[in-house]
């Protein structure tokens, strides 16, 4: 197989939600390019309508009227976040300073993703929270003025600690977060460009009681989550390159890279220019050959959303690859550890299921057998990238999932293989 051009994947996921949240927040007019106009984004999009803001149709330049936390208006709906962790436990962060109820819900998937993380704060800042029996949604927050946390998170979080955050930037009160590592830091980097005070030392973040959120201008940069998978797509190739510009080059986001260059993968970072507050640059990959790695609970924070991936390439390198440390992984859009493994033995992989993570012995063998993704995009994603080699035969029961973060996937795919 042979591959090759340059290819800009879709604006970062993370950032594209949090640009929209923020534009509600602000008060002015915000302009935001180059937005990702996912399903998950749009369920943003959606709920923040709900909530007073006039949203306009996501395009690639969207221009949205702020009217400050305190101009948002009681939902007269329910506020129907989709499939979208992100949506909820971020605007739920919002909701818990609004003096009204708002009752959050969503798709089967969403619905059964824990929500007492985000509860346990938002009740400590003197929100009411009722999450359902099981810890998901329905979820009704009934919010008021909030005091005051310093919150120790038991696992890193950027959701948990962007709710806090965000409780915090729209009561206009102190919030400190202190997390066992340090999680993704877009949250932050917006409060701070945006006129907030924020402090971070280590692990821990701090932001001073904000007052008015100026106008967020920004080009949101390339999701590195989505460029990982053509990154692995060249890297997996006999011949040829890829190029991806403009790619999100934030620390708290390229654990994935890491470990690819770890395994052995010829791939280089090279920065550019910063856009909206984050590092940027262009990503080439190339074929390369692969060993296994051993992967902690140290890796995991900067690459949680690739491990699928990371397990997928493991499956094509020499020996064993390890990964520890990814509980977390078990209560994304499916159980990833479980779905992961059963898939890879159902292409005639040896992989072992771990608490906390698995193993993954690679070969060279053809990949034969059914994919099924549980409705997950990183699933159909990452054993998309095994089914584009040859002499592969793998079906994937539901290819439609990936627009939830990249919806041209296959076509940036079918793209990128020149022969």
């Amino acid at each position: 197989m042979q591959v090759g051009g340059v290819i800009r994947v879709p604006g970062d996921k993370s950032l594209s939600h949090r640009a929209l949240i923020f534009a509600a927040l602000a008060e002015g007019a915000s302009r935001i390019r180059d937005i990702l106009p996912s399903a998950d984004v749009h369920s943003t999009a959606s709920v923040l309508g709900a909530l007073g803001v006039p949203i306009p149709p996501l395009s690639a330049d969207v221009t949205i009227v702020g009217r400050g936390a305190r101009g948002l208006t009681a939902p007269v709906v329910d506020l129907d976040c989709g499939n979208s962790g992100t949506t909820t436990r971020l605007v739920a962060g919002v909701a818990a300073a609004l003096p009204f109820a708002s009752r959050f819900v969503g798709d089967a998937s969403l619905s059964r993703r824990p929500m007492r993380r985000i509860a346990q704060p938002l009740r400590e800042m003197g929100a009411t929270v009722d999450v359902a029996p099981a810890d998901g949604l329905p979820m009704t927050v009934r919010g008021g003025h909030l005091r005051s946390i310093e919150w120790r998170s038991e696992t890193a979080s950027a959701q948990v600690k962007s709710a806090i955050l965000l409780a915090g930037a729209a009561s206009g009160v102190a919030v400190t977060v202190h997390e066992p590592a340090r999680s993704r830091n877009h949250t932050e980097r917006i409060l701070a460009a945006l006129g907030a005070t924020v402090e971070v030392r280590g692990t821990s973040v701090r932001l001073a009681p904000a007052g008015r959120l100026a106008p967020l201008h920004m080009r949101v940069p390339a999701d590195p989550s989505s460029a990982a998978f053509l990154s692995a797509l060249a890297v997996l190739a006999a011949e040829g390159e890829i190029a991806l510009p403009d790619v999100c080059l934030n620390p708290t986001r390229t654990g994935f890279y890491t470990a690819l260059s770890r395994m052995g993968a010829n791939v280089t970072l090279d920065p550019g220019e910063a856009q909206g507050g984050e590092p940027v640059g262009t990503i080439v990959a190339r074929p390369s050959e692969l060993a296994a790695i051993e992967l902690g609970r140290d890796d995991v924070p900067a690459m949680i959303d690739e491990l699928p991936l990371v397990a997928c390439l493991a499956s094509r390198a020499r020996g064993v690859t390890t990964i520890r440390g990814a509980e977390e992984l078990r209560v994304k859009e499916s159980d990833r550890i479980a779905t992961v493994v059963a898939n890879l033995r159902a292409l005639g992989v040896n992989a072992d299921e771990l608490p906390d993570g698995m193993c993954i012995e690679g070969s060279d063998r053809p990949l034969r057998g059914r994919v099924v993704t549980h409705g997950d995009h990183r699933i159909a994603m990452a054993f998309g990238i095994l089914r584009a080699l040859p002499n592969s035969a793998i079906d994937i029961d539901d290819t439609a999932c990936v627009a939830v973060s990249y919806p041209q996937f296959w076509d940036d795919i079918a793209r990128a293989i020149v022969s």
